[in-house]
């Protein structure tokens, strides 16, 4: 017999979540605190799936890259200054995972994970046909300098140890791959098996599967507070009224810490805010992905349309848009690739939104120690497309009670649990 279950938060992580419970047999119903147009969730990101992304945020030399860059304002990466008990103990907790052990730790996990994403992509598109604009053509890692390409090749080299095809190309064997493309680089690596697709197409057709598989939607509706009995939660306290369910989902990304903050749970997040500009007549349309390496900037072509995309600005819990660093995307574009000029961005207008970011690069999924009735599927930072079929997956076993398919022990809710 099914469950109620309360997925709270509905961007991509819960939106797979009500899939995979919903085929399940659950009467599920989705809470979003936003409106149904979401326009800051999910939709406006560089649509990657990325198996090559194996190695976490928190890693040996980000400390020292990102000290780096917070002097420049149009730099990839920024901290904002601010008199903030949980940024600074969030900051602590990065420096503390930055290490080349929690590195090899962790890369067979995000490994295996993006994997098994990829394949249930596949899986999904083979059900219900290729609406998402998914595209296998892999990903290209395009360095400027031999010194980002010589990083590069021996990141392909630990791929190629983890079991990930990856392959250093010279500018010329680059060129083969994209002839309509003109670039200026040193080399490039190839990941084969990285995918993209339209994150708007996405979205829009897991509400539409949602819906027909009778998941209910709540739009506007935020929660204020839970009511609890020992280790069971009772209902969630909203500004729609109380909401009861057998089970909650907490999928609510960079918002979870707060929305959960009187169950005294500790996980720490930071909101990692990133951009994205959109052009919809691009000079030339690559036809794979790609990363601008040294800029940190994220190359898409969706349709007809083409996406960059890149920062990663911590400045709190807000949208507002920080022009400098727009202006630092739209700047490191033609050294790459030079058809483009800065002028051709004069009029789009810039998305941006929050990523929910961990302090050691890994998301949190799987069930609290503190509430047995409480599943925590949040804390994906830039890989939560990626990563959605499979967190969704990962859920509808939590919800059944089966042992997880894939090795979660270090993606633990309660690895910062307080003693």
């Amino acid at each position: 017999m099914g469950k109620r279950i309360v997925i709270v938060g509905g961007g991509i992580i819960g939106m797979f979540a009500a899939y995979y419970a919903a085929q399940d047999g659950h009467d599920v119903t989705v809470v979003e605190r936003d409106n149904e147009q979401r326009e800051n969730f999910s939709t406006g990101n560089a649509g990657m799936i990325v198996p090559s992304h194996f190695t976490p945020l928190a890693a040996p030399g980000m400390v020292k890259l990102g000290l780096k860059w917070m002097w420049n304002p149009r730099s990839p990466f920024y901290i904002k200054p601010r008199m903030d008990w949980g940024l600074m103990d969030w900051v602590c907790k990065f420096w503390q995972a930055s290490n080349q052990s929690h590195v090899d730790a962790s890369s067979p996990v995000l490994r295996d994970l993006h994997l098994a994403s990829r394949s249930l992509y596949e899986v999904f598109v083979e059900k219900h046909g290729n609406n998402i604009g998914l595209v296998k053509r892999g990903l290209l890692m395009l360095c400027k300098t031999q010194h980002a390409l010589n990083e590069e090749s021996a990141t392909a080299q630990k791929a190629v140890r983890l079991g990930i095809l990856a392959e250093v190309l010279s500018p010329i064997g680059t060129a083969d791959l994209e002839p309509e493309l003109s670039m200026n680089i040193r080399g490039s690596v190839y990941y084969p098996n990285d995918c993209h697709l339209s994150p708007q197409l996405l979205m829009t057709q897991l509400q539409t599967i949602n819906r027909s598989l009778g998941v209910k939607f709540v739009w506007g509706t935020e929660a204020l507070g839970w009511q609890t009995q020992g280790q069971i939660i009772h209902s969630m306290r909203t500004n729609q009224g109380n909401i009861a369910a057998d089970e909650y989902v907490l999928c609510c990304g960079s918002w979870s810490p707060q929305t959960v903050s009187d169950l005294r749970l500790n996980f720490p997040m930071q909101a990692g805010k990133g951009y994205s500009l959109t052009l919809t007549q691009p000079r030339q349309l690559p036809s794979i992905c790609s990363i601008l390496a040294e800029a940190r900037v994220a190359v898409t072509p969706m349709s007809t349309t083409l996406r960059f995309g890149g920062t990663m600005e911590f400045a709190g819990l807000n949208t507002q848009i920080t022009p400098a660093r727009i202006q630092g995307i739209i700047d490191a574009i033609p050294h790459y690739l030079p058809a483009f000029e800065s002028k051709d961005f004069h009029e789009i207008k810039p998305w941006c939104g929050l990523r929910p970011c961990s302090p050691d690069g890994l998301p949190y999924l799987g069930r609290t120690r503190d509430y047995s009735n409480l599943i925590i599927a949040t804390g994906h930072a830039m890989m939560g497309l990626s990563l959605g079929p499979i967190s969704g997956m990962l859920v509808s076993e939590f919800i059944r009670g089966e042992q997880s398919s894939q090795e979660i022990d270090l993606l633990s809710p309660d690895r910062y649990r307080k003693k």
